[in-house]
């Protein structure tokens, strides 16, 4: 198989072999741009960006991440206009990761989207399986969060510090703990008057 058809039946959720020549070549061509971009920082925005169109599916506009950030392929990201995120973020795309627009990421978040086989003989033999993760427009994930496979973040939701997402957050809500768990809704009461538009 090709890279490009490992991809895309990884994407299906199916059981693929996590040792291919091509997966480990991809890997290994992500640690370098990932490096590349890393070292980059404090130049021009549009020489950071370019550099993140080689290595993410796609790309919005004003997207940054602070050092260190690290992925597995990168061709399995999507992220959306004004992404920020904090330092140290780590994301392993195999089953997909998609991103929003005005999404903001405190330091350490991981997003976990490929999983190991349960059984160790496939386990050793490099069985893995992964599930998209998808986080909506306006959602702000704390610091120290984990992400786990098959999981969906709510528009305008938040996830507290520490929390580890075991299961979708729906819209609009707050939450927290290991597993998270909605904490409560995100209302008007919440609006403070900083912006005419909040």
């Amino acid at each position: 198989m090709t890279l490009e058809e490992q991809r895309r039946h990884m994407l299906t959720g199916s059981m693929y072999d996590d040792l291919t020549p091509e997966l480990l070549a991809a890997r290994q061509r992500t640690v370098l741009l990932t490096t590349e971009y890393n070292a980059s920082f404090g130049q021009a925005q549009d020489v950071r960006e370019a550099i993140l169109r080689r290595l993410l599916r796609d790309v919005g506009k004003g997207c940054h991440f602070e050092p260190t950030f690290r992925c597995e392929f990168g061709f399995n990201i999507s992220v959306g206009d004004r992404f920020y995120a904090n330092f140290d973020c780590v994301m392993l795309d195999g089953g997909g990761i998609t991103i929003g627009d005005d999404v903001l990421f405190g330091p350490r978040v991981g997003i976990y989207t490929s999983n190991h086989a349960i059984d160790s003989f496939e386990r050793a033999a490099g069985g893995c399986y992964a599930k998209p993760v998808v986080i909506g427009d306006r959602v702000w994930i704390g610091g120290d969060v984990t992400i786990n496979q098959g999981v969906t973040v709510g528009t305008g939701s938040i996830v507290g510090s520490g929390s580890v997402v075991t299961r979708s957050v729906p819209a609009g809500v707050i939450a927290v703990g290991n597993p998270a768990r909605v904490l409560r809704e995100i209302t008007d009461a919440d609006k403070t008057g900083f912006t005419r538009g909040s």
